[in-house]
């Protein structure tokens, strides 16, 4: 159950050549943006039906690829005339872009509040490569909540992990300290292979149990003894180490996913030790606070760990309130859509006006170039300055009003020079100051429906599986 333009895409089901094209493009969007994937569909169809009238009146082929293409050109240098650059810590201006991106989803209804989550996630990643910098959205995590509303939502400089406690009386709050990171077993090695211990009397038992207690309590001694007050280790703990831990109030989390492990080693700086001997203090990380958050549900108990490690830890959690369903779900994804495009305009720098102001400012260049053309591409050229108008007129369409009257008002004021004019929030033609899109998904977008367009009109005919 979703809008979701790339979700619906990735679950059709597909047979035709031409429409599996679609779905390609869709992905190509969606891989490379994170956004934008619904635009570039609406506006590859267009292209696609004015062809189709194109063809039918006889243009060849190949004059509307060229046309299409000489179009696209001219978009590409309105683009760039009305791009506006900001810094990466322009903050006001990233959470209009968060807003304008959950703008027609379900994440739409607290996107104040949200969409100051997500900026302040991408800020928490942001870091500089060789003077550039880059923003990973895979070290941004979702997770849901499963309480509370949407407005409970919450971001954590660091890392939400949920997973029962093998000890009930771990602690649930630590203040700042040390953690160490271990890829290593805290037990007793196993031998590959079998072998027999023969004992002949009860003091070699008690000798042969005590041996084993020294070596545990080597191991642990050794965790103990490095400051660490937080262990998270990939392999198993034995139970007699564990007990000594938190008898000694240490926070432990034994058998953990490796991928996980890794994860607390990045954000605490610390270093993934494969072996005991290695630890030293210089081998731990940092944290700035733990805390278990404790729900009671049905079926079972549930502990959720808060995982703190601060403004330079690298990761951020967005703790999604609400429910455990669907609902919760398309939210999380029109956050990652604006999480995309919050940090496409973080690294390149660029912002543009939305509200279909681009689109229909392209159209009348479009239209203009169109009248240098003496040949018959320029009526491919027209064409494309119309597939152009679907944008402003599919936002429009949703927001109830005629698309015949405010898409003639929108041309007016563009023919008059106010390029700030667009499609607003209630539908009508005024001019746009709260909408902002990153200039970068609007391009690759054009750029791409293009490319989809241009190819199916190459072909010389569609042979079906069938072979009919």
């Amino acid at each position: 159950v979703t809008n979701d333009g790339a979700k619906i895409v990735a679950e059709l089901l597909v047979k035709h050549p031409a429409a599996k094209a679609f779905v390609q493009l869709a992905e190509s969007q969606e891989n490379a943006c994170g956004d934008g994937v619904t635009g570039c569909l609406i506006l590859a169809s267009e292209l696609m039906r004015e062809a189709g009238r194109l063809l039918e009146r006889g243009l060849h082929p190949l004059l509307a690829v060229k046309g299409y293409q000489a179009a696209l050109a001219t978009t590409l240098e309105v683009l760039e005339q009305r791009v506006e650059r900001i810094s990466p810590t322009d903050i006001d201006r990233l959470l209009l872009v968060a807003k304008t991106s959950m703008t027609g989803t379900a994440a739409e209804s607290g996107s104040e509040h949200l969409a100051r989550c997500i900026v302040d996630a991408a800020q928490t990643v942001a870091g500089e490569s060789n003077g550039v910098l880059h923003v990973r959205t895979e070290d941004v995590r979702m997770t849901k909540r499963g309480e509370g509303t949407l407005s409970d939502t919450s971001l954590l400089q660091g890392l939400v992990l949920e997973r029962r406690f093998e000890l009930d009386r771990m602690p649930r709050h630590l203040p700042a300290g040390k953690v160490a990171v271990l890829s290593c077993p805290i037990a007793l090695e196993q031998s590959t292979r079998e072998a027999e211990i023969e004992i002949s009397s009860p003091d070699e038992w008690v000798a042969f149990m005590e041996a084993e207690e020294r070596i545990l309590e080597k191991k642990a001694l050794q965790i103990l003894e490095s400051g660490a007050t937080v262990v998270v280790c990939a392999e198993e703990i034995d139970s007699r180490a564990l007990h000594r831990f938190v008898d000694a109030g240490l926070f432990v989390l034994g058998s953990f996913e490796r991928a996980g492990a890794e994860d607390v080693a990045k954000a605490s700086g610390a270093q993934l030790v494969d072996h005991l001997d290695d630890l030293t203090a210089s081998s731990l990380g940092t944290f700035e606070s733990m805390n278990v958050e404790i729900f009671e549900g049905e079926d079972a108990r549930r502990e959720r760990i808060h995982l703190d490690f601060g403004k330079n830890s690298g990761l951020a959690t967005v703790d999604v309130g609400g429910g455990d369903g669907v609902a919760t779900e398309e939210i999380i994804r029109g956050l990652y859509d604006a999480l995309c495009s919050v940090t496409s305009a973080m690294e390149t720098g660029e912002v543009l006006l939305g509200g279909g102001s681009l689109h229909i400012a392209a159209s009348l260049a479009i239209k203009e170039a169109a009248e240098q053309h003496g040949g018959r591409e320029r009526l491919a050229m027209e064409a494309f300055a119309r597939a152009l108008e679907a944008i402003p007129s599919v936002l429009i369409s949703n927001s109830g009003n005629d698309q015949l009257d405010c898409l003639l008002e929108l041309r007016s004021q563009h023919r008059q020079g106010n390029s700030t004019f667009g499609v607003a929030e209630t539908g009508l033609c005024e001019p746009i100051e709260q909408a902002w899109a990153s200039a970068e998904t609007l391009a690759h977008g054009l750029e791409a429906a293009c490319d989809t367009a241009c190819g199916l009109l190459r072909v010389d005919q569609v042979i079906s599986a069938r072979g009919d």
